[in-house]
């Protein structure tokens, strides 16, 4: 299996993805391609010592840089890193795309060249997150920041085939974000949604709070991409100051120093189903191929396990399989309802 890698995307530069992008072949016998400026790929590879022919690089003398226009990808940069690698997931050379980069970027890319899957309006990130009960799927995260209720809907299905063939989840519970858990709370478009989702023969609970994104309420969490990023920064953030607070209640005092050695065995589990490096990446759902989104700032960590969930995706048949089935859940959704036809 061949998976194209973005290597010029990240907060950090090419550092951490090609690290990250050795570890992937290596432990899971992948061929990558390693997209970007030749030059720099080459001499970052020197740096490690790797020989490993699985890795191979193809030149792209541009770049897109974190607050560059999504738009002038399609426009001005077509020899950029993340459209060339994108484009190796059109001709089939390769089975999917990972990228830090810049997130518009790398949805206009994957929306221009692999196109979106029939029925489907707008593509949806979906973000991977850790509940009491397990984990549960939010979409959208950031790639359609005005949503039409027809597009929350639509976010719907994709998140319910999403939950059954990845989470394996016969039957996910979909909860759509609002204000209040009444089928009345929320502003126009929400509430369209809501009636659209509860007419439809998905496994719908209904509105769901903020406060319960991570109590395991739902499966499949759906919101419009501004909530869904604004939540999910959030809570990032939240993490990271509850890390820091918790660190320095423990070394403020003796006691509080020998309790750590008592406790760093749950702390660890615990940082570790909270880290997003272990979920790697999010999906770009609603296009014809597998588009592997991760955070800006992502580790050597974080790279790897986007690989490997890419390699999943993409050995499991997820994408047509989703594909199918949306398609059929949208068709029969018009059956139902001839008004969407129209919309």
């Amino acid at each position: 299996m061949r998976i194209a890698i973005d290597a010029m995307g990240g907060d950090h530069g090419v550092v951490p993805i090609i690290e990250g992008a050795v570890q992937a072949a290596k432990e899971f016998d992948l061929e990558l391609v390693l997209v970007g400026d030749q030059d720099q790929l080459r001499s970052e590879l020197d740096r490690l010592n790797c020989t490993d022919p699985r890795l191979t690089i193809r030149h792209a003398a541009q770049t897109v840089g974190m607050h560059e226009s999504p738009t002038q990808v399609a426009r001005k940069k077509r020899n950029s890193s993340i459209w060339v690698a994108t484009s190796l997931v059109k001709s089939g050379e390769a089975e999917a795309v990972v990228s830090a980069g810049n997130t518009g970027a790398t949805m206009v890319s994957a929306f221009f060249l692999l196109g979106a899957i029939k029925g489907v309006e707008r593509p949806a990130i979906a973000a991977t997150l850790p509940t009491l009960q397990g984990t549960a799927v939010m979409l959208d995260v950031g790639a359609t920041v005005d949503c039409t209720a027809q597009q929350l809907y639509q976010f719907g299905i994709m998140g319910h085939e999403y939950g059954k063939h990845l989470l394996g989840k016969p039957t996910p519970r979909v909860g759509l974000l609002s204000i209040g858990q009444e089928d009345t709370k929320g502003n126009e478009v929400t509430k369209e949604a809501f009636r659209l989702l509860r007419k439809s023969s998905m496994n719908f609970i209904g509105n769901l709070e903020g406060r319960d994104v991570y109590s395991g309420a739902a499966d499949v969490i759906v919101c419009d991409g501004f909530m869904g990023n604004v939540s999910l920064k959030i809570s990032e953030g939240l993490a990271e100051a509850m890390k820091k607070m918790l660190m320095k209640e423990i070394v403020a005092s003796r006691f509080g120093r020998l309790s750590f050695l008592i406790l760093a065995g749950p702390l660890m589990r615990l940082r570790r189903r909270t880290d997003y490096a272990e979920f790697g990446g999010a999906p770009l759902l609603g296009v014809n191929g597998i588009s592997m989104i991760c955070h800006g700032r992502s580790s050597s960590k974080a790279i790897k396990n986007a690989i490997r969930r890419a390699q999943r995706l993409a050995e499991g048949g997820m994408i047509e399989l989703i594909q199918h089935d949306i398609e059929g859940s949208l068709t029969q959704s018009l059956r139902d309802n001839p008004k969407l036809a129209c919309e």
